[in-house]
């Protein structure tokens, strides 16, 4: 036989329900980040592939331009920054997903747990496996295949992980959209690409139409890759340097925001 609830003492109200608690909490946020990494910990594959990936595709690169190695260092340091951007971005929408699909956000969310709290917590995880890939992908392109750069390789570094971070918030926000991995993976070709064509990789971005010139001015990649020809091209640190990480790192949050404004559950 169940108990009956206790009525509450005359002159107070019922406890309240649980709902999130205040907007962030770093213990909340470090444990969700913790159990987000003991789910991948039972995916080597995924962890594999998301850490290795950029540092295939860089070897590829160097040898394709094996007979001009001045093309490797002009396009090199650009692409450090845009693989990275790509598989967090693949990895992150998709896993997100998941847990979206599989009912787990839904469960987590009537949880005394904040939206900042998931969407930092993801991020957290996430971004600790981009600090890895960063550091791996930056070191094969300095130390194993000989990038050429005329600026400090911890600047480099920096603008590799702010652009994997970048990459890990968009896949968070896009995922909110997709009703399937499929779905996800096709928001690649709508999100990413335009950005790689118009981001200076191809063509400086003064020489494109003034409408695509003005378009390319608001998307984070064309910094990423501005910052990244900062460091390959100054032996200090430059103002616009300056300019275009806090350019990258505002887009980030601004996504993350978004994202979290897109988390809510689906039954009442």
């Amino acid at each position: 036989m169940t108990a009956a609830p206790a009525a509450a003492a005359p002159g107070t109200t019922d406890p309240a329900p649980p709902g999130p608690g205040p907007a962030l909490s770093f213990t909340r946020t470090v444990a969700t980040a913790a159990r987000v990494l003991r789910q991948l910990r039972h995916d080597p594959r995924s962890i594999a592939l998301m850490i290795l990936v950029p540092c295939v595709m860089l070897f590829l690169l160097r040898y394709v331009f094996d007979g001009n190695e001045r093309t490797f260092d002009s396009i090199g340091a650009s692409l450090l920054g845009i693989f990275p951007l790509i598989t967090m971005f693949l990895v992150t929408s998709i896993a997100t997903l998941r847990e979206r699909t599989s009912g787990t956000l839904e469960r987590l969310l009537a949880m005394p747990l904040g939206k900042a709290d998931l969407i930092g917590g993801y991020a957290l995880a996430f971004g600790a496996l981009a600090v890895l890939q960063s550091a791996l992908a930056t070191a094969l392109a300095l130390w194993g295949l000989g990038l050429d750069v005329t600026g400090s390789p911890w600047l480099l570094l920096l603008i590799a992980l702010l652009d994997a971070l970048l990459g890990t918030a968009l896949g968070l926000f896009v995922s909110a959209f997709a009703s399937s991995e499929y779905q996800a993976v096709q928001f690649m070709p709508a999100v990413i690409f335009p950005q790689i064509l118009l981001c200076g990789l191809f063509a400086p971005r003064p020489s494109m139409h003034p409408a695509l010139e003005a378009v390319s001015d608001v998307l984070p990649m064309s910094y990423a890759v501005d910052g990244m020809n900062q460091v390959l091209q100054h032996t200090d640190v430059t103002g616009d340097f300056v300019r275009d990480c806090l350019v990258v790192a505002g887009c980030a949050l601004l996504v993350l925001g978004l994202g979290a404004a897109t988390l809510r559950r689906r039954t009442p």
